[in-house]
């Protein structure tokens, strides 16, 4: 190879170098010959700030639930529950009891001969009693003593009750109380210096802060799941508006804590929502400020007592608050005083709505009971109503709690309605306000058509007052409707089989029904 083609080979592969660096700016470029005048390198295009690619924030960090459960774990105890039952001694006939067929029946059937002299003895052995397993639950140690927790679901109908602790340990427990109502249930086991919870305010609970749960789903002890509260005062139907969470809760979980993240017990996990039996993604806990003074009265006296107003309730929905001019939908629309009890005395009546109760505001019906349910029988409180547009002030003196009464429904013959509510009525008779402890109000309607039947009236029920008018009898009814214009709402307070209930009818012309 000649002398020039070497230095074309270098001379292209220096410049192969040079491109390269000025394409990628990752290798310098060679310095220029001696003889060569420098090369200016073009300045770099500005990036602006408003292009330039954000920089993501760092991730936050999730919680590390290990040192809580390292903690309140060990308080947290496995519950099961078994039944006694009777099971009968095999035995042989007294005319089999001896030779080969006496050992036949024993080698074969595994029936026992019966031993010395009650070999001849005609008298059938004593039954045995053995036990089985009826439910797995979970729980929580409140007290050193040997106060433990739990669901109420967990241990009813139980014969015997059995606590199981983290180190393996097992006790016989004692029913101490149960409460059906709030689904809360304390038992006693003969054991001291035992790990106990802390005791939270669920009060304090924001939704979408962390949550653990700690139980034995499908017996498996101390299982512990995680997530968030989604929702708080959630009304399923029962006495207590619960606590939501997305924690996976599972059969076996019942009874066990639910912790925040302080390692505080805020609520009792009670009910899952699920339509195939397991979870799923909604699980429902009782709040532990209700459960507590529950357990309270379980430890003093083995049961829950309770006040009452004597009173049944129900909802007050939008149309009905508009119709009778309360600025929003609340309270608890009373559709049924007992007679002789305690609202009854304080001049509460049906169609009233419960406003505020101790100084508290009743924004659900629901609320009622609970708070009514959280004072001492013979306690004197002063209560809210709405009556006929306007509010005021009564006291109520508590009893105990007790069942409400109930009254009969009239019925009549039907005539032509003719008017723009579609509804006719008729007098009560002596006896039937008697019955219905209607004094001197209402009249019962003989036949619901058109908007009335539409809107759920039927005949039978007793119109007790249309807006904020009391109607006594038919001919007053006729002048109270003859007065609605087509198109108004007007508010009904019905009486139907006991029950105060209001519906509102929007008012049609005469012929139009």
């Amino acid at each position: 190879m000649t002398a020039s083609v070497l230095q074309r080979l270098v001379a292209a592969a220096v410049s192969c170098v040079s491109l390269s660096s000025v394409a990628t700016g990752v290798l310098a470029a060679p310095a220029p010959a001696a003889s060569a005048p420098p090369v200016a390198s073009a300045p770099a295009a500005a990036v602006p700030a408003s292009a330039a690619v954000p920089t993501a924030p760092p991730a936050a960090a999730l919680p590390n639930f290990a040192d809580l459960v390292e903690r309140v774990g060990p308080a947290v105890v496995n519950i099961r529950t078994a039944e006694k039952i009777q099971r009968a001694q095999q035995s042989l006939p007294p005319s089999l009891r001896d030779g080969d067929m006496a050992e036949f029946f024993r080698r074969f059937f595994g029936i026992p001969l019966p031993r010395g002299d009650q070999r001849d003895s005609p008298a059938e052995p004593a039954p045995s009693e053995s036990e089985r397993g009826t439910g797995l639950g979970s729980g929580f140690i409140i007290s050193q003593q040997g106060y433990v927790m739990t669901s109420a679901h967990v241990v009813d109908g139980a014969d015997t009750i059995y606590v199981t602790l983290t180190d393996k340990r097992e006790f016989k427990a004692k029913l101490v109380g149960i409460d059906e109502r709030t689904d809360v249930a304390v038992l006693k086991i003969e054991a001291q210096g035992l790990p106990v919870v802390t005791i939270g305010d669920s009060d304090r609970v924001r939704v979408g802060e962390w949550v653990v749960a700690i139980g034995s789903p499908f017996g498996l002890d101390n299982t512990v799941t995680a997530g968030i509260v989604s929702a708080k005062g959630r009304d399923t139907g029962d006495y207590l508006p619960f606590i939501q969470t997305d924690v996976a809760v599972n059969p076996g979980n019942s009874g066990g804590p639910l912790l925040n993240m302080r390692g505080e017990v805020i609520g009792i996990n009670s009910q899952i929502y699920s339509r195939t039996g397991g979870f799923m993604g909604i699980s429902f806990s009782i709040p532990i400020d209700e459960a507590m003074r529950v357990a309270d009265q379980l430890r003093k006296s083995g049961r829950v007592t309770r006040s009452q107003i004597a009173v049944t309730i129900g909802e007050v929905s939008k149309d009905v608050a508009s119709s009778l001019g309360l600025p929003r939908a609340q309270g608890a629309l009373v559709s049924g005083v007992v007679p002789g009890g305690p609202a009854a005395k304080a001049g509460v009546q049906s169609g009233d709505i419960i406003l505020k109760f101790n100084g508290r505001v009743i924004d659900r019906a629901t609320d009622l009971p609970r708070l009514v349910g959280e004072m001492k029988p013979g306690a004197s409180v002063p209560m809210t109503i709405w009556r006929k547009g306007q509010s005021r002030d009564v006291t109520v003196l508590l009893t105990e709690a007790e069942g409400p009464a109930s009254a009969a429904t009239p019925t009549a013959a039907p005539r032509s309605a003719g008017n723009g509510l579609g509804i006719a009525v008729a007098d009560l008779t002596e006896s039937e306000r008697r019955a219905l402890d209607l004094g001197a109000t209402g009249v019962k309607i003989t036949l619901a058509e058109g908007v009335a039947a539409e809107a759920g009236l039927r005949r039978g029920d007793v119109l007790l007052r249309i807006g904020n008018v009391d109607v006594s009898n038919a001919k007053q009814f006729e002048s109270i409707v003859a007065r609605v214009p087509p198109g108004k709402l007007v508010p009904l307070l019905i009486q139907r089989g006991g029950v105060t209930i209001f519906i509102p009818l929007r008012a049609r012309a005469a012929d139009a029904r």
